[in-house]
């Protein structure tokens, strides 16, 4: 009973180390609740790190960038050795400059995951008090306030993660127990010393790209489960408009054989499998492209997956503050890996590949109420009475148009900051929040879509689909049932985006 108590005790801890962490890790970490720790080996990295900054800076006055000079414009700015805790807290609090609306709680977790993820590798010279009390944070719940605007993408993250760095010193905001405290009154209700930040410290929590890269992880997390459901609800829709199965044939494919593609096609053929109305014999030859291309635009987007995968997870397991320390090459280098270019690149054409999805799946919900291949007009009995799902098509189109601007590259842009020092900067950040965005649209327009499709299947009867999208339609009925006449849609709309949002769908295969 003791080794399974243990056991239980170990499964419960996951621990901050050199290993990979990937998207099955941290979708693991974060629906098990799982409390961190850091292991021996990060423990030893941070340690080494530390006391070798206390070494060089004991040793010699030379200046070195961050540690004992003023940031940015202000590098040639020589500080005191008396007035480095001071530099450091007054770094925190000066680039505290968040503004716009906050950002969500499972963000803010994951920044901290990420945040605390980077310092452990023993090259950012942090105390270890600094890290556990980073830790704290993350198991208790205790998230820190944190705005949407402010960071350029370059240098960091810099705004937003001074928002995340200020209740260790007693200032800012946290969210804790549904309301929002004070830095100063959750140390005190939790008997902790606010720290005192040594040299290099708060630089290193501030640059960084956890603001970006957390939005990226938690849209990647939601983005492969919509890139699922997008394929299932189209072919409940293939179904309802009496679509060929022959575009999804393995043989076309092999021919054109990019990865995502293949994958769409053999999910297809796995949905319909068993489907009366699939393996029917079709009056109609052709299909539009919404629905005869599905393995080639949804393809595109998964092949959009996984190139935008491999970047986060590179980016996730890096160490992105500045300057960084090499002990065994005996050096300390100021660089560049904070600045977000791979990641504000990445997260625009993941944007671009989500709009792509939402655009078909609109094109499909306006083929099925267009009164074609034996379905009623805006398939509703009585049209002209009822207007049935005509608006449904409206306000799928008004989103789709919305992702259009929202797809606009922000990784284009660049603005001058700090007096000219910093001159090209990634604005990924504005990449990051404009994907999330894009990610809560899908979600809207592959709703509507599927109470389109549920609603036009209904005319297909008695003939029957495969017993797979049977059971989800099943389902999806008890919340938005078969409509006779005009009613409100608006909470249907609702409840549909619910049902998809509560299908438990872990699917990170590419």
């Amino acid at each position: 009973m003791q080794k399974i108590i243990k056991l239980q005790m170990e499964q419960a801890i996951h621990y901050i180390s050199s290993a990979v962490l990937d998207l099955e890790i941290i979708d693991d970490i974060l629906r098990s609740n799982k409390k961190l720790a850091l292991s021996e080996e990060a423990h030893l990295n941070i340690e080494k790190s530390r006391n070798y900054l206390n070494k060089k800076i004991s040793e010699s006055d030379r200046p070195v960038y961050g540690i004992n000079t003023g940031f940015g414009a202000l590098c040639n700015v020589k500080i005191t050795s008396e007035k480095l805790t001071e530099l450091q807290e007054n770094l925190v609090r000066s680039h505290a400059c968040g503004t716009g609306n906050t950002i969500s709680k499972e963000v803010i977790k994951l920044m901290l995951l990420l945040k605390i993820q980077s310092l452990s590798y023993g090259n950012s010279g942090v105390a270890l008090t600094t890290v556990e009390r980073l830790i704290d944070f993350y198991n208790e719940d205790i998230l820190p306030v944190i705005y949407e605007q402010g960071s350029l993408g370059a240098s960091g993250d810099l705004a937003p993660l001074a928002h995340l760095a200020l209740p260790l010193i007693g200032d800012g905001e946290v969210y804790y127990e549904d309301t929002i405290l004070s830095g100063a009154e959750i140390l005190e209700q939790k008997g902790w010393e606010p720290l005192k930040l040594q040299s290099k410290e708060g630089l290193a929590l501030l640059n960084g790209t956890q603001f970006m890269s957390a939005h990226a992880v938690f849209a990647l997390l939601n983005s492969y489960k919509l890139s699922y459901l997008a394929d299932l609800i189209a072919a409940i829709s293939a179904d309802a408009f009496d679509c060929n199965l022959s575009p999804f044939d393995d043989l076309v494919h092999q021919v054109r054989p990019h990865r995502g593609q293949i994958k769409t096609a053999e999910r297809f053929r796995s949905f319909l499998d068993g489907s009366e109305i699939a393996s029917s014999e079709k009056a109609n030859v052709q299909d539009p492209y919404s629905f005869r291309c599905i393995p080639q635009v949804h393809g595109a987007s998964k092949d959009t997956l996984a190139f935008v995968r491999k970047t986060v997870k590179t980016e996730i397991n890096s160490v992105t503050d500045n300057p960084n320390i090499f002990i065994e090459a005996d050096k300390i280098i100021s660089g560049g890996n904070f600045h977000g270019q791979p990641l504000a690149l990445a997260m625009d054409y993941l944007a671009i590949a989500l709009s792509e999805l939402a655009n078909i799946s609109e094109r499909r919900v306006y083929q099925l109420v267009s009164g074609l291949r034996g379905l009623p007009a805006f398939l509703i009995e009585n049209p002209g009475l009822n207007s049935g799902f005509m608006i449904p098509q409206y306000t799928a189109a008004s989103i789709v148009s919305q992702n259009k601007q929202l797809a606009s590259p922000s990784s284009v842009d660049s603005i001058v900051s700090s007096n000219g020092q910093e001159d090209h900067v990634s604005m990924g950040a504005n990449s990051a929040t404009k994907l999330l965005k894009i990610v809560e649209n899908l979600n809207s327009v592959l709703a509507i879509e599927l109470m389109n499709a549920s609603q036009a299947i209904h005319f297909r009867e008695p003939a029957r689909t495969s017993k797979r999208l049977a059971q989800v339609l099943q389902d999806f009925r008890k919340e938005v049932p078969v409509l006779k006449e005009d009613v409100t849609l608006a909470p249907f709309i609702q409840k549909a985006k619910r049902f998809i949002s509560d299908m438990e769908i872990r699917e990170f295969t590419d």
